[in-house]
């Protein structure tokens, strides 16, 4: 055996080994908070965080967004921190399986994983492989369930030197698992899916003119190590074309988003080399959007957008709260992405990104990737009880091109909205 090879396999096995799974463990993973909520000294629920408090809270603050409420562009307003607790049944799927899972010997490999969350040990800096993990418990996370859409969903391109809103493109965006199903009927895999997809992706934009009819279909594989096939259909050429891999970091539309972007992180775990930083208490954007009172006009749900506000409207007028998050780094291993590396701050109860600050080549910043979850039970009537962390709201700044997106959203999480036969290309070209 070569040495190379030799030492990958025992950096697995020790990496596997070290850190067996119990149910403590799991009942850490999903419930955090069961002695307590978080706390922060001087930190009162309700209080707003301002260029003339900041300070106090810095350690607390991923270093963007304190630098943009220390020079005034940014307020916080705050709530009292809450639980958010993940549907029984992805808990229970976890109980039953994660005692198998472990991850390959080569990067980017998982062996044994069936359903729920694949590794839910704590990290441990000692673990060499502790980010790929929590990349992966990301990787199979309820974002959305097993199936929801986003609808209606609207961005907002402005420059931010002058506050001018450029152009507002309305999107339909659907997803759904095909396999690891845990909360919506068919619990089983859904089939036929013969290339072993595990998760889709399709929107469609349906404003402006210029745009619309733009569709996009993403196929990721249930195997890391497969590229995504992606699709895209131009309505005004009339044709579908399969999208280039180099092409998920490019402007997505002219906006301040790549396809990389979408959802938080739209990678797969093999995109990146991951690094756990460390464990900690940060102030976050998790709250309860039904007990938001400064909102859009309601709909027939009684769910109204959140409003924008800050430096020249781009950022969500929504609370902030104390939570416990893990800090990853990512770089890229294409090593002709224009990132240089991603700072990514994972919530340890969900597994999902509210926080992402993008490096460039040289190590300046050069996005500010912020996204507002919700409990589902406190969102549209329809999520009471998906069991999930909902998106309401987002926000891409582009520090250097000073420019932003702000993303407005309605998402449910419900598998009448998202049939498994919008999933593929001939459902694109009958999109007209």
């Amino acid at each position: 055996m070569k040495p190379l090879i030799k030492g990958t396999l025992l950096l697995a096995l020790v990496s596997n080994l070290a850190f067996a799974v119990t149910n403590d463990d799991i009942e850490g993973s999903f419930n955090p908070y069961k002695k307590g909520m978080p706390t922060i000294p001087g930190y009162t629920p309700g209080m707003v965080i301002d260029k003339a408090n900041v300070n106090s809270f810095k350690e607390y603050l991923d270093p963007a967004t304190f630098a943009l409420v220390s020079d005034g562009s940014l307020v916080l307003s705050t709530e009292q921190a809450h639980s958010v607790m993940l549907h029984p049944n992805y808990i229970a799927a976890t109980q039953k399986n994660a005692a198998n899972v472990k991850l390959g010997a080569n990067p980017g490999t998982i062996e044994g994983y069936v359903a729920g969350r694949p590794f839910p040990v704590n990290p441990q800096k000692s673990d060499p492989r502790a980010g790929e993990k929590l990349a992966f418990n990301y990787k199979y996370s309820q974002i959305v369930g097993d199936s929801g859409r986003i609808f209606p969903f609207y961005w907002t391109y402005i420059d931010y030197k002058t506050a001018k809103k450029e152009k507002r493109v309305e999107f339909d965006f659907n997803f759904i698992s095909l396999k690891h199903r845990t909360t919506q009927a068919p619990i089983e895999d859904i089939k036929p899916n013969a290339s072993d997809i595990y998760r889709n992706i399709y929107l469609k934009v349906l404003a402006p003119q210029d745009l619309k009819n733009t569709q996009l279909l993403i196929q990721r594989f249930d195997d890391d190590t497969k590229l995504d096939d992606s699709y895209l259909y131009l309505g005004f050429q009339r044709r579908v074309r399969r999208l280039p891999t180099g092409q998920t970091t490019d402007s997505f539309l002219g906006s301040d988003l790549m396809i990389e972007d979408f959802e938080g992180y739209n990678g797969r775990v093999l995109d990146a080399e991951w690094k756990y930083v460390e464990s900690k208490v940060m102030l976050t954007h998790f709250y309860r959007h039904s007990q938001l009172k400064d909102t859009e006009a309601k709909d027939a749900d009684g769910y109204g957008m959140a409003t924008f506000g800050g430096k020249s409207g781009c950022f969500a007028n929504t609370p902030w709260s104390p939570r416990l998050v893990h800090v990853l780094e990512a770089v890229p291993t294409n090593k002709t992405s224009p990132i240089g590396k991603r700072v990514m701050y994972m919530d340890a109860q969900t597994s999902i990104f509210p926080m992402i600050l993008i490096y460039d080549k040289k190590g300046a910043l050069w996005k500010r990737w912020d996204v507002g979850f919700s409990d589902s039970a406190y969102h549209a009537p329809q999520n009471k009880n998906a069991g999930i962390a909902v998106y309401t709201t987002a926000s891409m700044l582009d520090v250097q091109n000073q420019h932003c997106t702000a993303l407005q959203l309605k998402m449910i999480s419900d598998p009448k909205l998202s049939p498994p036969n919008m999933f593929n290309v001939q459902y694109m070209r009958g999109g007209d």
